[in-house]
């Protein structure tokens, strides 16, 4: 998901930055998502929040689940529900593959970033993740700044 500076449409909607505190993120996959005209445009706006989502296979199809998208002003007749349930476009095989990471490994599948690709599209990065203790948060908290203090003594000593 590399951004390329000549690409005019590439732009993120929103960003689960509180994730890879909270989860430790095993793989990531891209996913597709079905909306209104009127979540589209409300998304150019930039008003949306997939923090407190998460994706989960039901019934032979993966749905994303709590993610905020605050209704479209102009759109008074044929609007759209705030916090609806949104359909996720997966192939068959990547579906298998994370129903049976979230039905027999344990993992959940969390939101890491919504974004609109190089053609426009709105395209979401789900990632299979395990939950992690409180030890591990403090751990990962301490590796982070001991990097921060490593890069500033380099700074100064450079």
């Amino acid at each position: 998901m590399a951004k390329k500076k000549s690409d005019p449409n590439y732009k993120v909607i929103a960003e689960n930055r509180r994730a890879r505190y909270d989860y430790a993120i095993e793989d990531d996959i891209e996913c597709g998502i079905v909306l209104m005209g009127s979540e589209v445009k409300s998304m150019r706006e930039g008003q949306t929040n997939i923090a407190e989502s998460y994706a989960a296979v039901e019934d032979g199809e993966l749905w994303l689940v709590n993610a905020y998208v605050a209704p479209y002003k102009q759109a008074k007749t044929w609007g759209h529900e705030e916090r609806r349930k949104r359909k996720l476009l997966v192939s068959k095989k990547e579906l298998a593959k994370l129903w049976q990471a979230t039905q027999r490994k344990g993992l959940t599948l969390v939101p890491l970033v919504m974004y609109f690709n190089h053609k426009g599209l709105v395209k979401i990065k789900l990632g299979i993740a395990k939950g992690k203790k409180n030890h591990d948060k403090r751990a990962t908290e301490a590796k982070r700044d001991w990097g921060r203090q490593k890069a500033r003594l380099l700074r100064e000593n450079s």
